[in-house]
């Protein structure tokens, strides 16, 4: 079979490497015709250097296409990947630096909270572009949307078009593989259940055999050297029952009880701007890349790949950005290929993915975003029901639902207003600031980031 296969933001150089990898892999997908697209010239010569390189590597008949017009690259695409981020490192910076002024601090600001909102805000003009392309030039494609923030992202999509779209995000497999790891069970033998919205989806059933592995985990939490690298995490666990998917340096910064003190963030060992050294470590890997692939400088070969699993290795982690030389031949943790390939091929898989809730999980509004398992097969993606969940966990997601909501609000009727709502509810935010403070810190954010928000009155 061939398919057309569009990467928007194709830059993004070892995203783009691991989705590659993964279509490769699949003999029916050989054969496909991708369609890469940047608006960085450098970076899409990266990126097609990477694509002709495993081409070869894999014995592969792909046509590799490189644009730098999204609608060259949405032309007659069956399936659209978007991997871009508005703003870039100035952006990033700007919704840290802001924040500390007024003595909210953070540790990643991408999916949740004032700054994931920001970050939001700054996406709404290129997904209400694309989605317009796309219903012009490939109304029937599938949209695969992994931009964050997630929830927000996908609800805005919904609002305004009706693609076929599902939101990804890598948090649920690997947080059962680093739950494997803590009980020392492998991985293939543990089934599970994840349920919740992204980011902040929950572990409700976590078995091995039948044998319920929560005990286990209970006692790896008992050990001091498992307890300190995920102690966020595994104290939300202890007050309210249930793991929950995400890092614990993610965890911080979505409720109002880690990040308020300093005595807490020391004990914790909380990253604050943790998101700012990534950044930092992105430009160090592609100045790397850029060195090998575009001057020819043969000893760079790999280094960007060491450096950033050097990064995440010391902070006690694998990357889960990069795969590794030996095990390239392996599939990476994204879902995006295996739902292609089951929608092709009507071999079904089980995915995690972000979508409308209506019914899906019985505990949260209809209209809000969820991440729960989905069943593919040739027919189509296709919620499975998952039913109440626990009391507890509901009450937890349900502020950030609400601030979704209003910043959703905010993209469709430009109105300022709903943007300071949105702040005023954040549950971080208002565990340090006060009314008038989070008022102008919200101000100064939406003067920095003017030129994403032209519009909002």
């Amino acid at each position: 079979m061939s398919v057309k296969i569009a990467f928007i933001g194709a830059g993004s150089i070892v995203f783009t490497r691991n989705l590659l990898s993964d279509i490769y892999l699949y003999p029916e997908l050989k054969d496909s015709t991708i369609a890469l697209m940047d608006v960085d010239q450098e970076r899409l010569d990266m990126a097609k250097m990477v694509a002709e390189e495993l081409k070869v590597e894999r014995g592969c008949g792909a046509a590799i296409e490189a644009h730098l017009r999204l609608e060259e690259a949405l032309r007659g695409a069956d399936y659209v990947v978007n991997v871009v981020q508005i703003g870039g490192k100035e952006s990033t910076r700007i919704d840290f630096d802001i924040p500390e002024k007024y003595g909210l601090k953070q540790t990643i600001a991408d999916t949740h909270g004032i700054c994931g909102m920001m970050r939001f805000l700054r996406t709404v003009p290129h997904l209400e572009n694309l989605c317009r392309c796309m219903q012009e030039l490939c109304p029937n494609a599938y949209l695969l949307n992994f931009t964050n923030p997630m929830s927000m992202c996908q609800w805005y999509i919904h609002s305004i078009s009706d693609l076929q779209t599902i939101g990804l995000c890598h948090s649920v497999p690997g947080t059962i593989e680093e739950l494997a790891r803590y009980v020392e069970v492998p991985v293939e033998e543990i089934n599970f259940l994840v349920a919740g919205i992204n980011h902040m989806a929950w572990v409700l059933r976590f078995e091995r055999k039948g044998n319920d592995l929560y005990p286990k985990l209970y006692q790896a939490m008992d050990d001091p050297e498992i307890w300190k690298w995920d102690p966020v995490r595994f104290e939300i666990m202890r007050h309210f029952s249930y793991f929950v998917t995400e890092s614990s340096e993610h965890m911080a910064e979505y409720v109002p009880y880690f990040i308020k003190d300093e005595e807490t963030i020391r004990r914790l060992n909380i990253p604050i701007r943790e998101y700012v050294s990534r950044v930092e470590l992105n430009e160090r890997a592609f100045e790397a890349e850029r060195a090998y692939y575009l001057k020819g400088k043969e000893e760079m070969k790999g280094v960007a790949g060491k450096m950033t699993r050097e990064y995440y290795r010391a902070q006690g982690k694998p990357d889960f950005d990069e795969i590794d030389e030996e095990e390239s031949a392996s599939q990476s943790r994204e879902y995006a290929v295996q739902i292609i390939h089951a929608l092709e091929s009507g071999i079904p898989t089980t995915v995690y993915g972000i979508g409308p809730n209506k019914g899906t999980i019985a505990s949260l509004p209809n209209d809000c975003m969820v991440d729960t398992p989905r069943y593919v097969d040739r027919s189509g993606v296709h919620p499975l029901v998952v039913g109440e969940l626990p009391p507890q966990l509901a009450a937890l997601i349900l502020p950030q639902i609400n601030m979704q909501r209003l910043a959703v609000k905010a993209a469709l009727t430009r109105e300022a207003k709903y943007i300071h709502y949105a702040s005023l509810i954040d549950p971080l935010a208002s565990s340090v600031l006060g009314m008038d403070q989070i008022h102008d810190l919200t101000e100064e954010l939406m003067n920095a980031h003017r030129s994403y928000l032209p519009d909002f009155h």
